[in-house]
């Protein structure tokens, strides 16, 4: 009798709290809204450019089984590889030397911020999505649009030899913020 009591009592504290929990939590992973709009359409219909942020998550294929944080460190792996692609720009010309002293300048000056992109930046994103620390994030990733815009004003009105680049670098950017400010 005493055991039927103590299973009743937590069958009455237990269902109601899986009730309270589950919505919530299961929304996080994967939000599907009745008008079949994807987690990844509502994430980025909230950032500066839909369509680039679509293009870049479903360039990922588990970005359909994954939760904001997740779309977030795919933002940071699409940034990453433009990042790697800019530097390989970057000496590629500098081993070109067909360069004025002001350009050389400039992308010596390029190639650093980009190295602190991937050296600091990145890695900082990373370990901040996965543990859940969405302002750490944030920082990081703001740091890698900041360093496209500083490494475009080293060409000091010079015609620039890394706009496409920095352009796309600082859009993705602006687009993983707005993902991962969806976290805070």
């Amino acid at each position: 009798m005493a055991n039927l009591r103590s299973q009743t009592l937590m069958i009455i504290f237990i269902v109601p709290t899986i009730f309270v929990i589950t919505p919530s939590h299961c929304s996080r992973i994967r939000m599907v809204h009745s008008d079949d709009e994807s987690l990844i359409e509502t994430t980025c219909k909230q950032t500066p450019n839909y369509d680039l942020c679509v293009q870049s998550l479903k360039s990922d294929p588990g970005s359909s089984h994954t939760d904001v944080a997740g779309l977030g460190l795919i933002m940071v792996k699409v940034i990453t590889a433009k990042a790697k692609a800019t530097e390989n720009k970057i000496n590629h010309l500098l081993q070109g030397g067909d360069l004025d002293p002001k350009q050389e300048w400039a992308l010596k000056s390029c190639r650093g911020m980009y190295d602190m992109v991937l050296r600091t930046d990145v890695p900082e994103a990373t370990e901040a999505l996965q543990k859940g620390n969405p302002k750490f994030a944030e920082d990081g990733v703001k740091d890698m649009g900041n360093e496209a815009i500083y490494c475009e004003g080293e060409f000091d009105g010079d015609k620039s030899l890394l706009k496409p680049e920095n352009d796309a670098m600082r859009d993705l950017a602006w687009v993983a913020v707005a993902i991962v400010r969806q976290l805070l």
